[in-house]
């Protein structure tokens, strides 16, 4: 299995602490944000792994190297990493994931080895992890009928909605071929600020996805100043 993390973005939110650095390069608890998600795949065995990057790139190529040197990294280069989103940058790794299983990740969540092993272990193929709880607008939400997932994205009124996809996913071989026809869709369209979630959104009719409830595992999106203080505190947990 393959992993994949998006790194492009510039993340305008954390200025001024990502004006010199990308976000998934500050540090949180003396490590990096990308070396937390490299050390939960190599503990969980995955170490074939493919990075969309864009912003500072060098940086990361470099530091990803030099730390885990043992890794297959095959690193995807966002050259509009200005004005484009996630949708657009999961596209463009397409081409290494026709007919294989894979695992998603957002480069700015931190989160235990355990997520990723439910994930894995989950009867169902094609797996978002949850966070069950009450939502605001900020959040890409998810309404599910049962387990599976039948709406996903900020735009779901709260009160439909049973909590928040963190970022972190597991997708099967047979899912990629519709996934990736849908991101190439929304790319064509000129929609240069959608999310990859859009796409999960126009198939959750016709393809099942499921959510895995991660609630009681300790995990955080790093958007804003102040996640970085709160992700000091949650590191502690599984360090």
């Amino acid at each position: 299995m393959k992993a994949v993390i998006l790194v492009a973005g510039i993340s305008r939110r954390l200025f001024p602490s990502t004006l010199e650095v990308p976000k998934c390069l500050l540090k949180v608890g003396g490590r990096t944000i990308m070396e937390h998600q490299l050390l939960a795949l190599e503990q969980i065995g995955i170490t074939d792994v493919v990075m969309v990057v864009g912003y500072r790139r060098e940086q990361v190529m470099a530091l990803a190297r030099e730390l885990y040197p043992a890794f297959n990294f095959t690193f995807i280069v966002n050259h509009h990493f200005f004005d484009t989103n996630t949708a657009y940058s999961l596209w463009l790794a397409g081409e290494h994931f026709k007919q294989r299983d894979f695992l998603y990740l957002n480069g700015d969540v931190i989160f235990p080895p355990a997520m990723l092993e439910r994930l894995i272990a989950s009867e169902h193929p094609n797996a978002l992890a949850v966070e069950v709880k009450a939502c605001g607008d900020e959040e890409v939400k998810v309404a599910v009928k049962g387990s599976r997932i039948v709406d996903i994205g900020k735009g779901i009124v709260a009160e439909a909605a049973l909590g928040e996809f963190i970022g972190i996913a597991r997708f099967s071989a047979g899912f990629c071929a519709p996934f990736f026809q849908e991101l190439g869709d929304i790319v064509a369209a000129g929609m240069n600020s959608a999310y990859f979630e859009y796409a999960l959104k126009r198939l959750a009719g016709r393809q099942e996805l499921h959510l895995v409830d991660v609630s009681d595992q300790p995990c955080i999106e790093i958007d804003f100043p102040e996640d970085l203080e709160r992700a000091e505190e949650l590191v502690r947990k599984f360090s």
